[in-house]
């Protein structure tokens, strides 16, 4: 897939919006749930790749922007990793909020580009990656310095949490400061983090199920417990 085509796609199936805790960041987003799933089979099928789930804001990432956007001390002049990062929400927030360097991965080429193009939009500069990041023991190379991973909505189904889980302790153990979004999935851990905050998150009905969750922002502990970051 070439990215001329994949930047067509994406432009003729979104439209820039905000996200609804986010006003400050634009996004490239679905508005009509149903027509853009439809509209994107046929081409998924052919260039066999995943649902566009990088045209959505999810609860958990608007979350975890949302805090780092109301305490930018958390990334301000640090290296950042936004990690399965979708629509680059998380990465944009951090990159807003005075992060040195912002870096975003995600396994879906769409979401490579769409990571890009809501950046340029956004006026600032992040990194997109496209590959599976949790197949390597540590960090990807072009990751390795970073400080605070930022990690929205991983834990969405048992065969996610039980790979990208172990690698979120392994990075928190290097020392590196690890930050979860979460609205409360039935797969997310119940030890090993600690609640930083929590905000009511308008969502997608279509979508969620529902018209608002709590998006909970959690940081994944150190190896008998850490310390707050609020």
């Amino acid at each position: 897939m070439h990215e001329a085509d994949a930047r067509r796609f994406i432009e003729e199936n979104t439209t820039p919006c905000a996200p609804p805790l986010l006003p400050e960041i634009r996004l490239r987003l679905a508005t009509e749930v149903t027509p853009l799933w439809r509209a994107t089979e046929a081409f998924l099928r052919t260039h066999g790749i995943e649902p566009p789930f990088w045209a959505f804001a999810w609860a958990g990432g608007q979350a975890l922007a949302r805090l780092v956007l109301d305490q930018p001390e958390l990334v301000r002049g640090k290296a950042v990793l936004d990690l399965a990062a979708g629509s680059g929400l998380c990465a944009i927030a951090a990159a807003r909020a005075g992060a040195r360097r912002v870096v975003a991965v995600d396994t879906d080429p769409l979401a490579g580009v769409a990571i890009s193009m809501n950046a340029e939009d956004a006026g600032v500069t992040v990194e997109a990656h496209v590959e599976d990041a949790l197949v390597r023991a540590g960090l990807p190379p072009w990751a390795e310095g970073a400080e605070v991973v930022l990690a929205g909505d991983v834990c969405y189904d048992a065969a996610m949490t039980r790979v990208v889980w172990p690698w979120l302790e392994a990075r928190a153990a290097e020392g590196r400061t690890v930050l979860l979004g979460d609205p409360g999935r039935a797969y997310l851990p119940s030890e090993g983090i600690e609640e930083i905050t929590r905000y009511r998150v308008p969502v997608i009905d279509d979508v969620e199920g529902t018209t608002d969750k709590w998006g909970v922002v959690y940081r994944v502990a150190l190896a008998g417990g850490g310390a707050s970051v609020a």
